[in-house]
């Protein structure tokens, strides 16, 4: 991948950004230092490096198939202090493939690159203003930004009332803070005037998770932070931008439109399957409540108790005390022979049978 540091142009004609790979160097000669000079620094004519409307025309260096890459050079002794600002190759281009494709589209009425914040705070790569006010600023990342700074940058664009749009460089890692704040991020493919989404794969569904956020049970754009993601890419020309970033193609935004109906479906049936279970638990607990009281059971007899058989538990007489006296069984017995039935003499005085 080419990480050449390069000068920016601007062309006084087109008014508009260049670089050194858009035409052959001999055009290039032709219309900087000591000649038409209608191509100068972007930085310095922008008033980054220099005051504002500075012109300084610039050399364009190199030959085919050299040793050092065709690139634009100040003059001697024309350069700002600290040097001219160079970027990369892949940035230049990037910002340049995003200009265009932004300048496309219908819904976009102004595009610029470089443009600074009204309160100067930052710099967007390319300034974006939509039909219906909103403004983009859409950022070409070439390396690994710390979340410190990341954070200071996005914060301060809200602030400007600018919302940022973040296009990374292949190859270079996406910090999470970018998903932790909800923010999209893309990976450019300007080559091949395509960018790459990283969409979040679904949540597990733990208990209740119909209660939750249902939009992380389908793939989700953004993804969380430390989510497994699934990458999709798509030409630029099928994207477009609204006030809330870069949109998916039709196709996509159907197919996450699906995803997300089919969970709320499946959150539905859950729902109603929870309420079902509680109606029946609380019919249960009517019941229990409404049943007649029914004494406890008494206890188990003792083991020697159950062993006796019927009558157990009652006190037992033994033989000898139930024997009747020999000489009161003779007194029945004549009872019985003479049938005086136990009658009583009445002049006696005295309860005795006759006969005693």
């Amino acid at each position: 991948m080419l990480d050449d540091l390069l000068v920016v142009g601007f062309d006084l004609e087109t008014r508009r950004e260049v670089h050194i790979g858009e035409r052959p160097l001999e055009q290039w000669r032709a219309l900087g230092y000591g000649r038409r000079e209608t191509v100068v620094c972007f930085y310095c004519w922008r008033g980054i490096d220099a005051p504002v409307g500075t012109k300084v025309p610039l050399l364009a260096r190199g030959r085919i198939g050299g040793r050092v890459r065709a690139h634009f050079a100040h003059p001697a002794g024309t350069a700002p202090p600290g040097g001219p600002s160079r970027e990369t190759v892949w940035h230049i281009n990037a910002k340049h493939r995003l200009a265009r494709w932004a300048a496309a589209l219908p819904n976009v009425t102004r595009v610029r690159l470089e443009q600074w914040t009204p309160d100067r705070d930052r710099r967007a790569d390319v300034h974006v203003v939509l039909g219906d006010g909103g403004r983009l600023a859409l950022e070409a990342q070439r390396e690994l930004i710390t979340d410190e700074r990341w954070q200071a940058r996005h914060r301060d664009y809200a602030a400007a009332g600018v919302r940022d749009v973040w296009f990374m460089r292949p190859d270079t890692r996406i910090p999470h803070v970018l998903f932790d704040e909800g923010v999209p991020a893309w990976t450019l493919y300007h080559r091949e005037e395509a960018a790459e989404a990283r969409l979040g794969r679904p949540h597990e569904r733990g208990p209740r998770w119909w209660t939750k956020d249902l939009r992380l049970y389908a793939l989700h754009h953004p993804p969380c932070a430390g989510d497994p993601v699934v990458s999709e890419r798509f030409p630029l020309s099928e994207l477009g931008l609204d006030a809330g970033g870069v949109t998916f193609p039709p196709a996509m935004t159907e197919r996450l439109a699906q995803e997300a109906a089919r969970v709320r479906r499946d959150a539905d049936q859950a729902r109603r399957q929870e309420e079902q279970a509680q109606h029946r638990r609380r019919e249960a607990a009517i019941r229990r409540a409404r049943r007649p009281w029914v004494p406890a059971p008494l206890p188990p007899r003792a083991a020697g108790a159950a062993a006796g058989g019927r009558g157990a538990g009652v006190r037992r007489v033994p033989p000898a005390a139930r024997r009747v006296p020999g000489a009161l069984r003779a007194a029945h017995s004549v009872l019985r022979r003479t049938g005086s039935g136990g009658r009583t003499d009445r002049h006696s005085g005295c309860g005795r049978p006759t006969g005693w």
